[in-house]
């Protein structure tokens, strides 16, 4: 058997958004929407956070509906040099990349530059064959499946030949109903129907056989 396609997301997968980098983009997005929008705080933190549930993305309300320009959104609310002091991952990362059998993806809903500038502070820029970011997911984020399909299709890719690797539930959900193998990070014990392996952390995906 062929060794598979990883996809990668990356936001608390390949690093730990969620210690401070999430908190900094979620305080500029409000920024941004209060002097674009004429909002007040609050307003602009209750809209973002209801275009983030509805839409997987808070840029894709704004699209929508307010006619935001994208490029401009996403350069204004990730800015590099700010969230870098937030950046942090498993220090065997590079190495459990490199041991992995098969082609290696990323595919995030956050802007192009972000992942890439993410990736080379890390190191592994270099281990990943693409990198698809809101741009090239033509603003359908995940779960959309449309999203995942521009991907599986521009890469000439089989779903089932495939092996996503998340930490939300939903986008693993909508991963499954595409027929990819399905890998969930996260600590806690239960497992869905969906998911097929769960792990704590990257590394333990060389305990597994793929």
């Amino acid at each position: 058997m062929s060794a598979p396609t990883w996809i990668f997301d990356l936001d608390d997968t390949l690093h730990q958004a969620s210690l401070g980098i999430f908190a900094h983009i979620s305080r500029m997005m409000n920024l941004y929407m209060e002097r674009h929008l004429d909002m007040s705080a609050e307003e602009a933190r209750q809209l973002r956070l209801h275009y983030w549930h509805r839409y997987g993305a808070t840029l894709q309300g704004l699209m929508r509906h307010h006619a935001v320009d994208a490029g401009h959104f996403l350069q204004e609310t990730h800015v590099l040099d700010e969230l870098y002091r937030w950046l942090v991952w498993e220090p065997s990362l590079a190495a459990t990349l490199k041991a992995l059998p098969g082609r290696k993806i990323v595919l995030s809903n956050g802007p192009q530059h972000y992942i890439e500038g993410l990736l080379d502070k890390m190191g592994i820029h270099h281990q990943f064959a693409a990198c698809y970011g809101m741009e090239k997911m033509r603003f359908r984020p995940k779960p959309d499946r449309r999203g995942f399909r521009s991907m599986l299709q521009a890469e000439r890719l089989d779903p089932a030949h495939c092996i996503m690797v998340e930490d939300s539930l939903p986008n693993l959900y909508a991963a499954k109903s595409l027929g990819m193998r399905t890998v969930w990070i996260s600590r806690q014990s239960r497992k869905p129907a969906f998911v097929d392996v769960r792990v704590n952390k990257l590394s333990q995906l060389l305990r597994q056989r793929w």
